[in-house]
């Protein structure tokens, strides 16, 4: 197994709702606050909720560096919103019928003069500039605190939150008047630098638990001896009564490809993805991916990474900052090599893509316009998501920009959904993580998946998992709490506060659920750790000189697992269909409901699913129950766990109904 310097970065924090935002969907992303005086503008929805006098611990040091993002506005913001809604609508006459990016930045970019203008005042100011795309819709630098108070006329403070402390405004920043036309957006706390991987291990001590110093003491022995299995029911041990039965599975040692493929129907011949291309964006990089992918695939029979399958567009490690605040490089090997040996695995003959950012804040914002202005890719496939929605007001307006430069160039983007199921314990209210809330993505929630010893699916559950601890005591087998137990992983998704609900989802999602509101996710795959999928890596044991270990191979989950899964399987209807289906929330909610067979309808079992897992670290011993997702609940037709379903790629071809 990797060892445990491998950071799992699920730190999590209190935050409070935002309550500006939107897309083309129907709540206004428009202007800027009054000013503040007459030859200053104010930008309000910058300082984000959690910058409360509670969590405040101080000014910051005048001396520290943090990392800013201008964003600029777009011309002619409506025009690009419509566009982007009519070129991936199939019932318009202008579907798919897409930019270039050149074509999309000359028409929709700010200009350059506008850029130049920020950038002016920025390096005026003392600031460093890291980035500026060529869509120019904003300008990412680097400065001390003391320059950034004087710049924007605010003061930098420190917050305590949840163990981790972050940066913001504490009032709301300002800009001189001569230039604040030229600016829509402000970002300049640390609020994003919470981006984390949706990445679980069985193993792995919940976000719960660790926030609140939870973590059980292992017995002397395990309660149960349980083998990890290598496919669902290889092993079965006695536990006590649970759901009319005493026999349960163990858990997953972790899938390789080929069962995968298998279980989803997908012939190695046939469904290969050839001729497409899928991006991943993480922070950091690994420095061995290309070595372990092909170590992986000749341990497993896998087709190796062969020619120029892999193509990397990343930062030398000299250009990595707030390691620290993203949780290291290490943390982010495991997301990437999950991502890559995933697509791999489903489309093996498909090109991949990476491209990693030099950090977790606006790194990468950089690395998905260097995706968008060049178009190298139509499919992208993103692991990493905010705790909730709760980012500045500033920030979604500029993120929403981004992703609809995607929409109108024909580019998907996939997202996972989250691994904290409903966020309550995080925030203390429901939300669905951004940015895969964003009407402008596609949402990819999970499921448990049972795979026999022929490569046969059994059963595919939602993936929500509750453990209750198994102990022995003078022999006699008990749990200590009562059944289901407590929450440990689960899909993410819910209702929205931020936007408005998309066209494509009406008739779809029950109006009960959404409320009026953007509901996620949209779509779901495997995700569950303990019927999880079998990854390699030598692993990063030094973040400072990204030294590695040996090849070590272990089981791993999340809805990172379920993003690039699900969009391999778009590569792979590509493929066969020979068309780019770009955002594709409104071709598969269409679908849904003229040939629902495409999708797998993922419906609460009959019967609770369980399994039994031991921990390797602890020597606790759980009953994990399947489908006990938070709040959030499997049910026919559309739910908050799995959206419309597990897409079945050979009816989806056969049907030619995603075209």
């Amino acid at each position: 197994m990797l060892n445990s310097s491998t950071k799992s970065g699920r730190r999590r924090a209190v935050f409070g709702a935002v309550t500006a935002a939107a897309c083309l969907v129907g709540l206004s992303l428009a202007g800027t606050a009054p000013a503040s005086a007459a030859d200053r503008v104010d930008y309000g929805g910058s300082v984000p909720a959690w910058a409360t006098s509670a969590n405040d611990t101080g000014a910051a040091a005048a001396d520290k560096t943090v990392e800013g993002e201008i964003f600029l506005p777009l011309r002619d913001a409506a025009g690009a919103a419509a566009l982007a809604a009519a070129v991936s609508a199939p019932t318009s006459p202008t579907y798919k019928q897409f930019l270039t990016p050149d074509q999309w930045i000359a028409k929709y970019s700010p200009t350059k003069a506008t850029s130049d203008a920020v950038v002016s005042l920025l390096t005026a100011a003392g600031a460093s500039i890291t980035a500026v795309p060529d869509s120019r819709q904003y300008v990412v630098f680097r400065a001390s605190v003391a320059q950034v108070d004087s710049l924007f006329g605010t003061q930098l403070h420190s917050y305590s939150i949840a163990g981790a402390t972050l940066i913001a405004p504490s009032t709301a920043p300002s800009l001189p008047a001569s230039i604040a036309g030229s600016v829509s957006a402000v970002s300049i706390d640390q609020g994003r630098t919470l981006n984390h991987p949706d990445l679980v291990r069985p193993d792995e001590t919940p976000a719960s638990d660790q926030r609140q110093s939870k973590i059980a003491v292992p017995d002397a022995t395990p309660a149960i001896v349980t083998p990890c299995s290598n496919y669902y029911g290889q092993y079965t041990v006695t536990a006590p009564a649970a759901y009319g039965q005493t026999q349960f599975p163990t858990a997953n040692c972790g899938y390789t490809p080929r069962q995968i493929r298998s279980a989803y129907g997908l012939s190695q011949n046939v469904n290969t993805g050839a001729g497409q291309t899928v991006a991943v964006i993480d922070a950091y990089a690994s420095p061995t991916i290309r070595e372990d992918v092909n170590t992986y695939a000749a341990q497993l029979g896998e087709a190796s990474l062969a020619g120029n399958l892999l193509t990397q567009v990343v930062p030398d490690p000299s250009e990595f900052t707030d390691e620290d605040l993203c949780a290291g490089p290490a943390n982010w090997q495991g997301e990437q090599t999950l991502d890559i040996e995933a697509i791999h695995g489903v489309a093996p003959q498909a090109k991949l893509l990476y491209v990693g950012a030099t950090n977790c804040d606006a790194g990468i914002d950089v690395a998905m316009s260097k995706i968008l202005d060049k178009k190298l890719s139509n499919i992208v496939s993103n692991s990493y998501g905010n705790v909730g929605e709760a980012v500045s007001a500033d920030l979604v307006r500029g993120e929403e920009n981004l992703f609809t430069q995607a929409a109108g160039e024909g580019i998907g983007l996939y997202f996972s959904s989250g691994d904290n199921g409903d966020e309550v314990a995080a925030l203390g209210y429901a939300s669905p993580d951004y940015s895969a809330s964003s009407p402008l993505v596609t949402s990819v929630g999970g499921t448990s998946v049972a795979i026999d010893k022929n490569g046969a699916l059994l059963f595919e559950t939602g993936w929500g998992s509750t453990g209750a601890q198994i102990v022995s005591t003078n022999g006699k087998l008990s749990y200590t709490q009562a059944l289901p137990g407590t929450f440990r992983f689960g899909a993410g998704g819910g209702v929205s506060a931020l936007f408005a609900a998309p066209a494509y989802q009406k008739g779809v999602v029950p109006a009960s659920l959404a409320q009026g509101h953007r509901v996620s996710p949209d779509v779901a795959a495997i995700a569950d750790p303990y019927t999880g999928f079998l990854i390699g890596m030598r692993p990063i044991t030094d973040d400072a000189t990204l030294a590695t270990g040996p090849f070590e191979k272990e089981s791993i989950g999340g809805t990172s697992l379920a993003s690039p899964v699900f969009a391999g399987q778009m590569a792979l209807i590509q493929q066969a269909t020979g068309t780019t289906i770009g955002f594709a929330n409104p071709l598969l909610y269409a679908v849904d409901k003229s040939n629902p067979s495409v999708f797998r309808d993922v419906v609460p079992s009959a019967t609770p699913k369980a399994l039994v897992f031991t921990s390797p670290s602890t020597g606790i011993t759980r009953l994990i129950t399947l489908d006990t997702d938070t709040s959030l609940k499997t049910a026919k037709g559309y739910d908050d766990v799995t959206g419309i379903g597990s897409i079945d790629v050979n009816k989806a071809i056969a049907s030619g109904a995603i075209k």
